[in-house]
């Protein structure tokens, strides 16, 4: 891509003046683009999605601000499409092409493309298009492609299990702006920092006085943290790849796929991302697994310990008898004791046994280590006890252990795997940005290929369309009839209702579009003059009132005398008004477009009527019909040079005529002389008017 014009120099973040240039960008929108970390770059390069990222600013948006950044570059007036029927022709071609883009962003992508008579930006885009023909709609790529879009800025992360510790205000206030993912606390000395440590699961402390200090908890001293946060908040850099995985994914795909050149280890992605679960967590860790399910069941599995517990004390009850002495009984009584003291006396075996048990299941059911297995040996007292309770202490310190190692394992997996991860950002962007560029490619491809397209030449006058085919008509593209078209100067295009006059104008139209897009175009061959700008006069309906006839004829007026080189396709402009009028408003513009050197086709019913009015030799094509079959018109479609068309009429009166000569002798004599001598005497005048 060329020079935007506005690299000279270091830009100062926030400086809105180099964007207020742009047409159509206003100061909030200049002000947005200012945010951006490269917006000169995306600028350049027509990235919508990069420019899409800035605040308040849609893809549609962005794909204007591209095009206008485009034409400041190149100087272009943006004036090519001279009326509405040429940029009919424009969003025609445009449809075609996004139609065959698989991305959101591909689509508008393609609408940076316009067609412009500026030859440095024709050349810019050839220079892509002529890379993009070379590559090859690959299914698997295009399948991989409909999961990449533009990758998004995650939300912020808020981390509860983590604090930053200082003494210093300074620090604090700091601290707080630099890493406001993290709760941070101002603290006084070693004993806060316990305290601290007692409800977080990691504790950072800021100032190096508090290295050495032996306190209970995962207390660490980092003094330096702030200089690279992603060491203490790694989720940072996890909710970035997390927020874009499924993106990412199909991007490295895309980029194995297509053997694109490498921006980043697609090998170390894959396994970074495989690694990450969609909520930013790691992924298959059979250690925080382990803890993470013992923290979620602990509850559960106490209770159902306990019921393990009651169970064994109830079945060791209910097989043996109990005696119990009056005089014990009385004694028992006396003292104030009940079944606790019955367990113990009479069942203290059993009690032990059942109290094991639920020990056991508590260990086994949460996979405890030895460390936490004699935690949770303590949730069960060895006092015999009926029902079987918990002893709370112990089960709180058990789950602040668990949730704790949990945390602080969670917390250096994620530290390992962003520090793995947040090298190849850039890099991941990069290749994004690659795999989008490359469906804009592919889509150019898939247009080529699916309309026989070829790159036109720019050379001579006029143009030359050989075996061009209309992608606009209503029929399979593969069953239109290809034609072939010549114009240099200025031409009048003959030929019968529906013999394919205005498809013929819409090819020459829609192949001058495309090649000044810089685009290929649906032909065999094609050869254009460069233009500045296209006139396309649709058909009107119907005779104009005097108004309207007036702003069309101080249009052609306007068209006629205007700089630049022209290219001018009218359809039957007669109809605007009375057909003798039309012929001399016709012949006029025709002389005046020749005085200019215009290259102009005129599709019209009156060719040999101008042709009388005129004041130079006027150059008529036709397209030729060969005849009427079985009531429908036969058509030769590829106009034939210095040729005044017959008419649908002269077809049927020549055929009544034929089918006259053929009448057999039975027919009535005075009959048969009248018909053959009106048939001979319309085609006569027929005959006249065409030679004439």
């Amino acid at each position: 891509m060329t020079d935007t014009g506005e690299g000279n120099g270091e830009r100062i973040r926030g400086d809105t003046r180099p964007f207020e240039s742009i047409p159509g960008v206003g100061e909030k929108t200049a002000t947005a683009l200012a945010e951006l970390d490269d917006p000169e770059r995306a600028l350049e390069a027509g990235d919508v999605a990069a420019l899409a990222s800035a605040p308040g600013i849609t893809d549609g948006r962005a794909a204007r601000i591209a095009r206008a950044a485009v034409r400041r570059t190149h100087d272009d007036p943006g004036d090519f499409l001279a009326t509405d029927r040429a940029t009919e022709l424009y969003r025609v071609a445009l449809d075609l092409l996004r139609e065959r883009a698989v991305t959101d962003y591909g689509e508008k992508r393609l609408e940076t493309f316009y067609p412009s008579g500026v030859p440095s930006r024709i050349e810019e885009v050839r220079a892509f298009t002529e890379r993009a023909l070379t590559r090859e709609p690959d299914p698997d790529v295009l399948d991989a492609l409909d999961g990449v879009s533009r990758l998004s800025a995650p939300s912020d992360p808020t981390v509860r299990e983590r604090c930053l510790a200082t003494t210093d205000a300074e620090t604090y206030s700091a601290a707080r702006e630099q890493v406001p993912e993290l709760s941070v606390e101002l603290v006084e000395d070693a004993r806060d920092l316990a305290e601290l440590a007692r409800g977080y699961a990691t504790v950072i402390a800021l100032d190096e006085a508090f290295a050495g200090v032996d306190v209970e908890g995962d207390v660490r001293v980092l003094p330096d943290v702030l200089e690279n946060p992603q060491e203490v908040v790694p989720e940072r850099t996890l909710s970035f790849f997390a927020r874009n995985r499924e993106a990412l994914r199909a991007a490295a795909a895309v980029g194995r796929l297509a053997d694109l050149d490498p921006s980043c280890d697609i090998d170390a992605l894959e396994r970074g991302l495989e690694r990450l679960e969609a909520d930013g967590t790691v992924a298959d860790d059979e250690e925080l697994d382990r803890l993470s399910k013992a923290a979620a069941d602990l509850e559960d599995a106490l209770t159902t310990a306990e019921n393990v517990a009651d169970d064994h004390l109830k079945e060791a009850i209910a097989e043996r008898d109990v005696t119990i002495e009056g005089g014990d009984l009385l004694s028992l009584v006396e003292r104030g004791a009940g079944v606790d003291s019955l367990l113990s006396r009479e069942l203290e075996a059993e009690y032990a046994a059942a109290i094991e048990a639920a020990r056991g299941h508590l260990i086994d059911a949460l996979a405890l280590r030895e460390d936490e297995a004699d935690l949770a040996r303590r949730a069960f007292d060895d006092e015999p006890t009926y029902p079987v309770t918990r002893e709370s202490e112990p089960v709180s310190r058990l789950r602040e252990r668990l949730e704790a190692a949990r945390d602080r394992r969670a917390a250096r997996l994620k530290r390992d795997l962003a520090a793995d991860l947040a090298g190849m950002r850039d890099d991941c962007e990069t290749l994004v940005r690659r795999a989008l560029e490359l469906d804009v490619e592919l889509a150019l491809a898939r247009f080529a290929r699916d309309f026989d397209c070829t790159m036109p030449v720019f050379e001579g006058s006029g143009f030359a369309i050989e075996g061009g085919k209309s992608p606009l008509l209503d029929i399979p593209f593969e069953d239109v009839e290809p034609i072939d078209y010549a114009v240099s100067g200025v031409t009048l295009l003959s030929g019968v209702n529906s013999g394919g006059k205005t498809s013929t104008l819409d090819l020459a139209g829609l192949c001058a579009v495309l090649a000044h897009m810089g685009l290929p175009v649906p032909a065999r061959e094609a050869r254009f003059e460069r233009i500045d700008r296209l006139h396309y006069q649709a058909k009107s309906q119907g005779t104009l009132d005097a108004g309207a006839l007036e702003g069309t004829l101080q249009e052609f007026a306007g068209l006629a005398t205007g700089g630049g080189k022209r290219l001018v396709l009218v359809d039957e402009l007669e109809s605007i008004t009375e057909p003798g009028a039309s012929a001399v408003i016709i012949a006029g513009i025709l002389e005046t477009l020749t005085e200019r050197e215009a290259t102009a086709v005129f599709v019209s019913h009156l060719a040999g009527e101008i042709r009388e009015v005129a004041d130079f030799p006027v150059a008529v094509d036709g397209i030729e019909a060969v005849g009427l079959v079985d009531g429908e018109l036969q058509v030769d479609r590829s106009p034939k040079k210095d040729l005044l068309a017959r008419s649908t009429p002269e077809l049927i009166v020549e055929k009544l005529a034929e089918e006259a000569d053929g009448t057999s002798e039975g027919n009535e004599v005075g009959s048969q002389e009248r018909d053959e001598g009106l048939y001979d005497r319309l085609l006569t005048k027929f005959d006249a008017r065409e030679s004439g």
